[in-house]
C-alpha cells in the first residue's frame, strides 16, 4: 500500500485557499470569477507538471488525464473548485486536491498504470453565482438543458454564457466526460455524524432523495391597531400553525427524516400592517422513497382554507434517492480496513456532482469529517490528518480498481 504525503497535501490546500481568501480564513471563489480562473489556471499548471493532458469542454469542466498502457476509458476522480460566498477552504476543492496528491504519489513511486486516470473540476457545482447547483455535471448528464443553463444570470446581471466566454475556459462539446470505468469523489462530510461517531472515513452509499415545497398562505391586510383579532384574516398566524403542525406530523414518520423551514417571505412586511401573504418553504430529505411519499401526502393534504385564508402548496423541485455502486463502496471500505482507518457507511444529505455522474458512470464517494459539522461558512474545518487519510483511501481504492479492471472485472450501473 502507498500513503500520500500529508505535508504536501496540506501545502496544496493552503495554496488553493489563497485564491479568493477572505479576512476570516474562508474563501469566496464564485464560479468563473477572477478568483476561480486563478484557481483553474493553477490547477492546470500543476497537472501539466505531472505530465497530464488537459482538456476543457463547452461547460468549462476541466479534465486532466494521466495516460495508462491501455487505450480505454479512465477511472475518474475529482470535484469542484468553486465555493459559496464566504465559504470554507475544504468544500469541493479537497476532492480535486486529494486526486492531485494521489497522482503525485503514483508518479513519485513510479507506479505503472494500465488504466488511464482522470481528474475533473466541475463548473458551478455550488450554484452560488448561477442557478442551479451542480449545473455543469447536470448538463453532461442530460439533467439540464445547456441552452437554458447558459441564460442563468448572476446578481449583477451577468449571464453564465458571458462569464464562460470571458473566463477563457470555454472548450469543446466533444471533450465532455461521456464514459469512464468508475468515478470517485472525495468530499468533506459537511455534517457532524463522523465526528460524533468518532469515525475517520465515511463510505457514502448514495445521496438522499428530497422534495422542496413552497406553501403560500393568502389573507387580507388591515391596520395592526384597529382590526379586532376575531375579524382578521391573518396569514402569519395560519402559516405559524401550519409549520407547528407539520413539525409534529413529520417528526413522527421516521427518526432519520430531516426537514427544514428555510425561507419565509412576508408581504407587505410592515410592522404596523397585518400581512396579506406569507410564503414559506419546506425542504425534506430521506433515503427511503416510501418515507418521502408520506411526506408529500402530508404536504398535499393541507387544508385549502383556514381562518379565512387560502393555503396553496406548490412543489418547487425534488429528486429521487441516488444509490452509488455497491461494489465500489465495498472497495472503499476495504481500503479503509487495509489502512486501519475506522469507517461508517452513510448517505449524503447534501447534493454533489457524483449524484448526476452516477447516472451514467459507476460511482461512489468518500467523506472525511467536518469539525462540528461546519460547512458553507468561514469556520469550516477538517484536520489535515483526516484529509490525508481520505487521500490514502482514495489512492488505494483507485489502485485496487486498476487491478480489478485489468483482470476483467466490471461494475454496473444501479
Amino acid at each position: 500500500m502507498y500513503k500520500c504525503n500529508s505535508s504536501r497535501l496540506q501545502e496544496s490546500i493552503e495554496q488553493f485557499s489563497q485564491f479568493g481568501a477572505t479576512a476570516n480564513g474562508g474563501v469566496t471563489r464564485l464560479s468563473l470569477s477572477k478568483e476561480d480562473v486563478l484557481a483553474r489556471d493553477y490547477f492546470c499548471e500543476v497537472c501539466e507538471e505531472l505530465g497530464m493532458e488537459i482538456k476543457v469542454d463547452d461547460m468549462a469542466n476541466i479534465y486532466a488525464i494521466l495516460r495508462g498502457k491501455k487505450d480505454c476509458p479512465p477511472i475518474v476522480m475529482g470535484s469542484h473548485l468553486d465555493s459559496v460566498e464566504k465559504g470554507g477552504r475544504f468544500d469541493g476543492v479537497l476532492g480535486v486536491l486529494t486526486a492531485i496528491e494521489a497522482v503525485r504519489t503514483i508518479k513519485e513511486n513510479d507506479i505503472e498504470l494500465d488504466i488511464p486516470l482522470m481528474i475533473v473540476n466541475f463548473t458551478n457545482e455550488e450554484g452560488a453565482r448561477f442557478d442551479p447547483a451542480m449545473m455543469s455535471s447536470g448538463v453532461i448528464a442530460s439533467k439540464f438543458s445547456k441552452d437554458k443553463m447558459v441564460q442563468s444570470v448572476d446578481k449583477n446581471g451577468t449571464t453564465f454564457k458571458a462569464a464562460l466566454q470571458a473566463s477563457g475556459y470555454e472548450g469543446e462539446k466533444e471533450n465532455r466526460l461521456t464514459e469512464a470505468l468508475a468515478y470517485i469523489e472525495l468530499h468533506i462530510e459537511q455534517g457532524p455524524v463522523l465526528e460524533a461517531k468518532q469515525q475517520e472515513i465515511g463510505v457514502v452509499e448514495g445521496v438522499l432523495g428530497m422534495v422542496c415545497y413552497e406553501i403560500t398562505v393568502t389573507g387580507e391586510s388591515d391596520h395592526a391597531g384597529t382590526t379586532p383579532m376575531s375579524m382578521r384574516k391573518d396569514p402569519m398566524i395560519v402559516a405559524s400553525r401550519i409549520i407547528s403542525d407539520l413539525h409534529e406530523q413529520l417528526g413522527k414518520i421516521n427518526e432519520e427524516l430531516v426537514y427544514t423551514f428555510g425561507r419565509m417571505n412576508v408581504s407587505p412586511n410592515i410592522h404596523t400592517v397585518i400581512p396579506n401573504k406569507v410564503a414559506f418553504t419546506i425542504d425534506s430529505r430521506h433515503q427511503n422513497p416510501e418515507v418521502m411519499r408520506q411526506v408529500e401526502d402530508i404536504l398535499k393534504g393541507l387544508p385549502s382554507e383556514e381562518k379565512g385564508c387560502h393555503v396553496h402548496p406548490v412543489k418547487l423541485w425534488g429528486r429521487d434517492t441516488v444509490f452509488f455502486d455497491a461494489s465500489i463502496c465495498n472497495e472503499v471500505e476495504r481500503s479503509c480496513q487495509d489502512f486501519g482507518y475506522s469507517c461508517h457507511r452513510m448517505f449524503s444529505g447534501a447534493g454533489h456532482d457524483a449524484q448526476y455522474i452516477a447516472g451514467f458512470i459507476p460511482s461512489a464517494m468518500i467523506f472525511v469529517p467536518s469539525i462540528k459539522g461546519k460547512s458553507h461558512c468561514e469556520e469550516e474545518e477538517t484536520t489535515f490528518e483526516d484529509c490525508a487519510k481520505g487521500a490514502d483511501v482514495l489512492l488505494e481504492t483507485v489502485l485496487t480498481l486498476q487491478t480489478k479492471f485489468v483482470m476483467g472485472e466490471t461494475y454496473t450501473l444501479h
